[in-house]
């Protein structure tokens, strides 16, 4: 150990960790979770590390993308998620649905997911509900059987049957008895949702108890991520499905445009219960309610 001046205008002394590996590891330890986002004020506190030397080492874990940064929060990046050398621009995903996500579960008060297809599995990138994120057992990080999930099911759906028979060959795992567990079932649900135009719903498939409604982000070629509302019952979902569609459709708009969305079709206005909000996320959930209002939603 050796002992340095930190960077506070009381030279206030610090005992700072001789090599840079070990510093870098006690910023990584200071997440906590994957989903713990904090500020570089709050990562200096958690370490003890001065406020310059933390925030050198922050912008050098971005760019090595173990960490990600959205504005000034900090979080865990594409390789400390285990996503490594399949990150196609998770990155950017993240940063495009951040905002939109997290006004979804303000207005909503319920849980929020983003997801990425990784083969037959979803990995879920991040997760929305402050404490009500704890009731529901997903983990930022974490895979589980796509078929099994809303998310998943609504990114598979915008596959060709061909894709969906080459990712999936002989009898489909399942988690609850109410997953599916054979791919002709898999096909005859993904036809189901394509005709909802790509929203999916589970309830008791992949967690007893809990319930999602999904939405897939998509470019021309396909899912490049998926989101879901959770709840404890299918009822409050359907009536909330078409602003997660329209949040989906926005962070799509975000990432690459128009040309995510042809041909929408209609939806109904979003009649949802009062619960405050500020200024910005009451903006945001007006656009996207005004967006359903006008059938741009998939």
């Amino acid at each position: 150990m050796i002992s340095v001046l930190s960077d506070n205008p009381a030279g206030e002394r610090h005992e700072l960790p001789l090599s840079m590996v070990e510093r870098m590891t006690l910023i990584m330890d200071s997440f906590g979770a994957p989903q713990t986002r904090l500020t570089l004020e709050e990562v200096a506190g958690r370490t003890n590390l001065p406020r310059s030397t933390t925030h050198r080492i922050l912008e050098q874990l971005v760019r090595l993308r173990w960490l990600d940064r959205n504005g000034r929060d900090y979080g865990l990046g594409p390789r400390a998620l285990g996503l490594g050398a399949k990150d196609v621009g998770q990155s950017a995903l993240r940063a495009a649905a951040f905002p939109l996500l997290h006004a979804l579960s303000v207005r909503t008060e319920m849980v929020v997911h983003l997801a990425v297809l990784d083969g037959t599995q979803v990995c879920y990138l991040d997760k929305f509900g402050g404490r009500a994120a704890v009731q529901v057992p997903s983990v930022v990080g974490g895979r589980v059987p796509a078929q099994h999930t809303a998310v998943g099911k609504s990114m598979l759906a915008w596959l060709s049957p061909e894709e969906i028979d080459d990712l999936y060959r002989g009898v489909l795992a399942t988690r609850t008895t109410r997953g599916i567990g054979a791919l002709p079932a898999l096909h005859q649900e993904l036809i189901r949702i394509r005709a909802r135009s790509g929203l999916a719903f589970e309830s008791g498939e992949c967690f007893p108890g809990i319930a999602c409604v999904g939405a897939a982000v998509r470019s021309p070629d396909g899912p490049i991520g998926g989101i879901s509302l959770v709840s404890d019952t299918q009822a409050v979902l359907h009536r909330l499905a078409p602003l997660v569609a329209n949040t989906a459709h926005v962070i799509s708009e975000k990432l690459i445009g128009d040309a995510a969305c042809k041909h929408p079709p209609r939806a109904k206005p979003v009649v949802m219960r009062d619960t405050p909000q500020t200024p910005v996320l009451g903006a945001t959930l007006g656009r996207i309610v005004a967006l359903g209002e006008r059938g741009a939603w998939f």
